[in-house]
């Protein structure tokens, strides 16, 4: 049984294996606090940075009220 195999205009695969290793060449010195102030970071910088600091609003806000009732 013959498979057809469309060809690939893009490599997903490859693609998240290239971002990696950008990101680790960037990191690999970093200490293990260092690493996360990067990731928190790039989290805030990135395309869904508004999203992100809301969560984490909501979150810190969660963490430290208490509700009596």
């Amino acid at each position: 049984m013959k498979t057809n195999k469309a060809k690939k205009d893009f490599d997903c695969v490859e693609f998240k294996r290239q971002a990696q290793a950008r990101i680790y060449e960037r990191i690999k010195d970093l200490s293990p606090a260092e690493e996360i102030d990067y990731f928190r970071k790039a989290a805030e910088e990135g395309s869904l940075g508004e999203a992100w600091k809301a969560a984490r609003d909501h979150a810190q806000r969660g963490r430290f009220t208490t509700s009596r009732g």
